[in-house]
C-alpha cells in the first residue's frame, strides 16, 4: 500500500509545492536525450513531473505508480493526454522494448524486502529491450541523509492556492540496520487539519545494489553522483542483457 503522502489527495495537492524546484529532472531529461531514448518507462512516477518533461520533448512514456491519487493528479497536468498512466507496479509489467527504465527519487529505496526489489528489477527487465537502459539512484548509506530529517531542518510554511497556509516537518522515527523509518506531518491552518505520512527506506550497500544488478540480467555500465546531492547519492546506469 503507498504512503498516505501519495494516496491522500489532500497531501497529493501540495506534495509538488513542498517538494519544491526538482532540479534533478533536468539532469535526467538531458541524459534520456544523451542515450537517445525514445521510449521511456517511468517507475514511480508519482505526480507525473519526469513523465510530463519528457512527453513534452516528444518521447513516448509508460508511467507506473501505485498510488491512485497520485495518477489522478497527474493526468491534469499538461502534456498528460500523451502519457500511459499505469496503476500499479513493476510485478505487473508485460514484456516490452522500451529504450530506457528510470526510477528517480526515493524510489528504488522503497523496496524494502530483498523479494521486492528481486521483482521489481525482473518486472523493468521485461520492460526494456535487449541493451535497453535502466537508470535510478539511491542515497550513499555511509552519509546518514537521515540525520538531517529533523523538524528543525526541514518544516516549511507555505501558502497554497485554494487551501491556506500549510505547515509541514519530517522527523525520524526509528533506525534499524539499514532501514529507516520516518513520519511527515502536515497542518492545514484553514481547516485545523493534521494528516501524518509515514514511510521506510532501505538504504542498501553499493555492492549489494551492483550484485543485485548482476544477478538479474543487467550490466552495470557506470555509476556517478546525483545532480541535486553530489556526494551524496550513487546514480546508477547499466543495461539489460
Amino acid at each position: 500500500m503507498p504512503d498516505l503522502i501519495f494516496e491522500d489527495s489532500r497531501l497529493v495537492s501540495i506534495y509538488d509545492i513542498f517538494d519544491g524546484r526538482r532540479e534533478d529532472l533536468d539532469h535526467y531529461v538531458s541524459l534520456i536525450k544523451e542515450l537517445k531514448a525514445k521510449s521511456v518507462l517511468d517507475l514511480g512516477c508519482g505526480t507525473g513531473c519526469l513523465a510530463n518533461l519528457l512527453a513534452k520533448d516528444g518521447i513516448n512514456v509508460v508511467a507506473v505508480d501505485p498510488a491512485k491519487a497520485s495518477l489522478d493528479f497527474a493526468r491534469k497536468k499538461i502534456n498528460s493526454e500523451n502519457i500511459q498512466w499505469v496503476l500499479g507496479d513493476a510485478t505487473i509489467l508485460t514484456p516490452m522494448t522500451l529504450d530506457l527504465a528510470i526510477m528517480t527519487g526515493n524510489v528504488a529505496q522503497v523496496f524494502i524486502s530483498d523479494s521486492a526489489w528481486q521483482e521489481t528489477l525482473a518486472g523493468v527487465r521485461r520492460a526494456l529491450r535487449k541493451g535497453g537502459y535502466f537508470i535510478f539512484e539511491v542515497r550513499d548509506p555511509d552519509k546518514k541523509a537521515w540525520l538531517e530529517w529533523t523538524k528543525e531542518k526541514t518544516r516549511q510554511r507555505i501558502y497554497v492556492p485554494q487551501l491556506g497556509y500549510v505547515e509541514g516537518w519530517c522527523e525520524v522515527m526509528d533506525v534499524s540496520k539499514d532501514l529507516v523509518s520516518f513520519r511527515w506531518t502536515y497542518i492545514f491552518e484553514s481547516g485545523g487539519a493534521i494528516l501524518f505520512s509515514d514511510s521506510t527506506l532501505r538504504f542498501r550497500e553499493r555492492d549489494t545494489i551492483e550484485n543485485s544488478l548482476l544477478a538479474n540480467g543487467f550490466i552495470l555500465k557506470k555509476i556517478q553522483d546525483a545532480p541535486d546531492r553530489p556526494g551524496k547519492e550513487f546514480v546508477f546506469i547499466a543495461t539489460s542483457t
